[in-house]
């Protein structure tokens, strides 16, 4: 990154390049409101930022405070490097960004009215209307009041009226809801993480036994409830894993460290100190970092990092058994 340069201004629209701002990014007056940000590459916010239009051209780029926009936070779909927002992000209208080549990282959730996101990270949640999601990861939830449209990305778990599926779902939770039946592309696949030693993985070592990835069939691990009051009457079908989940007394699961690992993401920028996972297969400290918990999730991804199966089925009377 190149030296930045310490910027002030009073200008009714703000150009960014090779910038630091030290403070916040805010109206003073009625018609700076109406401000538009361009953030042109290798630039520092280090404060939060309201604009009418916030639209960063280039990376590297990195807003510390909160973020929020009256009608769009744009990513130009050329984009190349590193763009991170590490407070939360909001929009009255929408938040897109299509840029394939770009890393970019919220480390915190996003709330607007559509959100767009290519090969993002985001530690938190999505709050939205309507959701695309493709090649992203997510570690919260995704909750759309309409309808969301995802393609090989892995969620935390998803809560919407109506949602599309195509390539490969992946879920860090035991269940997901929607309301409509899914609609999948033909060779669209579910897989649950909830199982898998994400622990051994992160230290690069061999995953234990009896963990790893169930593949969901969603014709047969679905539940749909009605759900009823005096005036209205709702359908809810939960895509789950429950019952594989409540027969893993087999397993001693908080030696797969995933809750840690989970919340270390989602608290990233707000950890006073690094902490780690024990040792690698070298007896050498392995730190938590946010970098690397992007890493690892990318790359079960992309397939760099294959996750052994783990048989969804189970025998009821593993469970009943012990309490006969």
């Amino acid at each position: 990154m190149k030296e930045l340069k310490e910027l002030r201004f009073n200008e009714t629209n703000i150009q960014l390049k090779d910038n630091l701002v030290k403070g916040s990014i805010l109206p003073e007056k009625i018609v700076e409101l109406d401000r538009t940000i361009t953030i042109q590459g290798n630039s520092v916010i280090e404060g939060a930022v309201y604009a009418h239009k916030l639209e960063i051209q280039q990376g590297d780029s990195e807003i510390k405070g909160a973020v929020f926009t009256q009608l769009e936070l744009y990513v130009n779909s050329e984009a190349t490097g590193n763009i991170s927002f590490k407070k939360s992000v909001g929009s009255a209208n929408s938040i897109v960004s299509r840029a394939p080549k770009c890393n970019i990282m919220f480390y915190s959730d996003i709330n607007a009215k559509s959100v767009t996101l290519y090969n993002a990270f985001v530690a938190g949640s999505i709050y939205a209307d309507e959701i695309i999601l493709q090649n992203c990861v997510v570690i919260g939830g995704v909750f759309a009041t309409q309808n969301i449209d995802i393609t090989n990305s892995i969620v935390g778990t998803f809560n919407t009226p109506s949602i599309k599926a195509s390539q490969a779902v992946w879920l860090l939770l035991p269940s997901a809801f929607s309301i409509e039946k899914i609609v999948m592309i033909p060779g669209t696949k579910f897989f649950n993480l909830s199982l898998a030693d994400l622990g051994s993985l992160y230290k690069g070592m061999k995953q234990r036994a009896n963990s790893g990835k169930i593949e969901m069939n969603l014709e047969f691990d679905a539940v749909k409830t009605t759900l009823t009051n005096e005036e209205t009457q709702k359908t809810l079908r939960s895509y789950t894993v429950v019952g594989k989940v409540l027969a893993a007394d087999l397993l001693d699961m908080d030696k797969f460290q995933n809750h840690f690992l989970l919340t270390a993401a989602s608290l990233g920028s707000q950890l006073l100190k690094n902490y780690d996972l024990g040792v690698n297969s070298k007896g050498e400290p392995v730190t938590l970092t946010f970098d690397k918990i992007r890493n690892l999730f990318f790359d079960i991804l992309l397939g760099k990092i294959e996750v052994q199966e783990i048989n969804g089925n189970f025998d009821i009377s593993q469970i009943t058994g012990k309490f006969n």
